[in-house]
Order: structure tokens, then sequence, then C-alpha cells
């Protein structure tokens, strides 16, 4: 049974599709890491905070970035996509970062201790956002950064919708049962929610992007690397089999060779003293 609370829900998804997680078919993972960390405007000698990082698709741009002077320190509740990015920082040769297994809302670090605060594709497993973006702007050094990226709409269609009917052909209770991002899916839901966290001038920008699919299984893939995994998690295994089925033959009938893989960026910079 997968817990009903939605970090440890997330947590939970998160390790069981740590082994796709990497899979080139998910590349938009590496794309938008990169893409956020190229709005800091990082200098050699920073200090990054990256929360929710994943398996280091922000945090080992950023200590790229930072060179062997600056520090990154990655956070995320997901111990199996931890180990994937210790293994490729070590792999890279970077020993500017450190990587921890925690909940970033129980951290207990300096304030205004980071050049840049980071967060991509996590900001919507925290139940108070208002709550947890007040934190990461306190970490915030004067001058410094903080970035927070998210899913825009149409997060994966035409594929998305197609996978959620084959859901509820099953069980009705799941359909659309984990999709927290559809709370800040758009601009201006982002730049409310920062200016209600009293963080002011926040830069909220849409991209859209197409990400290509050779074969309606690379959707599948995608499925089993990423947080629909912890859907599929709670069906028994016949109907993991049905769901899979139906995902993808409906798909194929589309004739698709890509889905919509929008984000929306949001930079706000903190006044220098």
């Amino acid at each position: 049974m997968y817990p009903q609370d939605p970090k440890a829900r997330a947590a939970a998804a998160y390790n069981a599709a740590a082994d796709l997680y990497d899979d080139p078919r998910l590349s938009f993972w590496d794309r938008f890491g990169r893409r956020t960390v190229e709005r800091t405007g990082l200098a050699p000698g920073s200090m990054v905070l990256d929360l929710c990082c994943g398996s280091g698709a922000s945090a080992l741009p950023a200590a790229e970035r930072v060179g062997s002077s600056g520090r990154v320190l990655g956070v995320d509740l997901a111990e199996n996509l931890i180990r994937r990015a210790r293994t490729k920082a070590q792999m890279r040769g970077l020993g500017n970062t450190e990587f921890l297994v925690e909940d970033f809302e129980a951290l207990d670090l300096p304030l205004a201790s980071f050049d840049a605060v980071l967060c991509v594709f996590g900001i919507f497993f925290v139940p108070d956002m208002n709550r947890a973006l007040r934190r990461m702007w306190s970490w915030v050094r004067p001058g410094g950064v903080l970035a927070v990226t998210t899913w825009g709409p149409r997060l994966f269609e035409p594929a998305n919708s197609i996978f959620w009917e084959a859901v509820r052909a099953e069980r009705p209770d799941l359909y659309k049962g984990f999709n927290p991002w559809d709370r800040i899916a758009e601009p201006a839901a982002l730049r409310e929610l920062f200016a209600g966290s009293e963080i002011p001038a926040v830069k909220a920008e849409p991209e859209g992007w197409l990400h290509p699919l050779s074969t309606p299984d690379d959707w599948w893939a995608i499925v089993m690397g990423s947080g629909y995994r912890g859907t599929l998690e709670l069906l028994d295994a016949d109907a993991r089999v049905r769901v899979r089925e139906r995902t993808l033959r409906a798909l194929a009938e589309t004739g698709a060779r890509h889905i919509e893989a929008n984000v929306v960026y949001a930079v706000a910079q903190k006044p220098a003293n």
C-alpha cells in the first residue's frame, strides 16, 4: 500500500522509478535541469542548494559551473535517486557535490548561506508551498537567486490523457489521483505563489517543448521512470498489463511522434545589501 501523504507518496514513486529515471528516453530531466541552471547566472565559487534534486539533473550542471571553489548540496527524499546522483558525480569527477536523503522542510541550514537555491519539479509535492518558498528564500544570500521550475499546461499530451483513461477503466478511484503539478501549471499561478510568499519581482517564463517519441514504447518508459509509476504501483499485476496494452494501442492509433513537455521557469533575485 502506497502512503497517502504527498511527500511520502512521491518518495515511494520515485524510488520505484529510479531504475528507468536516467533512461535516454527521459532526457527531459537533464534538459530542464540544465535550462534552469542557465537562468541563475552562477559564477565560479558559488554555493548552491538544490532541493528535490533527483539524480542530479540540475545539481550536476550547477557543480560544473561553480567549479572546484564552489559547492553544491543536493537534497531529495528518494534514496535511490540520491544514490544515482552520487554515482554520476563521482563518474564526472565532481568532488564539489554532496547529496543527502532528507526532507528539505526539515533541513536546518544557516540563513542566507547560498548564492542560489534551486527546486526543479519538486515544489508541488509540498502541501504548503508558500511556507516552503519562504524557507527557500531565507537561505538565499543578498544578491542571490531562487529558481523554481514546474510543469506547464498539457503535460505529456496526448499520451497523458490516454494513460489516465486506461487507468480509469481499471480503477476509477485512481483517475488523475497524483497530479500535484496541476496547481501551478501557468506563469500567473507561479507569480501569485511567489507574491503570496512575500518574494518580490519574480520572473515567470513559460517554455514549450515537444519531446520525441520513436515508438509508443518510449512513452511507457516515461511512465515507468516518472511520477506515473506511483499510480501503477497501486494496481495489481493483471491490471498493470491491461493499462499498458490499452495505453500503447490507443497511442499508436494517434500516430503521435512527440508529446508536449511544457514548463514554467520562475526566478527571483534577492536585493543586494
